[in-house]
């Protein structure tokens, strides 16, 4: 990863978080909220992946729509973002495999 790789990442989170601030209040407070839950639990490929960057476009529409945030992902939030990534190689994942491979040893 050279300099303008990181030049380029840096301008694309702002850019984001730009994006997050224009939300309603508590869209932004959902919105941080899954943030961080998927920054300790979340998949491997959430910096390149395209999860956060939908989930703003998904709350923008909500937003335009007139909804409320609690009506678009329930009041279970951490099950809707489990939902979201079930499929795909989280970081959890990885740490209960190389827990399982040491117990087994």
């Amino acid at each position: 990863m050279g300099v303008q790789d990181i030049i380029e990442g840096k301008k694309q989170w702002r850019t984001h978080q730009a994006r997050v601030r224009k939300l309603p209040r508590d869209y932004q407070i959902v919105y941080r909220e899954i943030q961080k839950y998927y920054f300790k639990v979340g998949p491997v490929d959430l910096a390149d992946g395209p999860l956060l960057p939908g989930i703003v476009d998904f709350f923008a529409e909500g937003a335009a729509g007139g909804k409320g945030v609690l009506e678009l992902v329930g009041t279970d939030v951490a099950a809707f973002c489990d939902d979201l990534i079930k499929d795909s190689d989280t970081y959890a994942d990885r740490y209960q495999a190389t827990r399982n491979d040491k117990t087994d040893r």
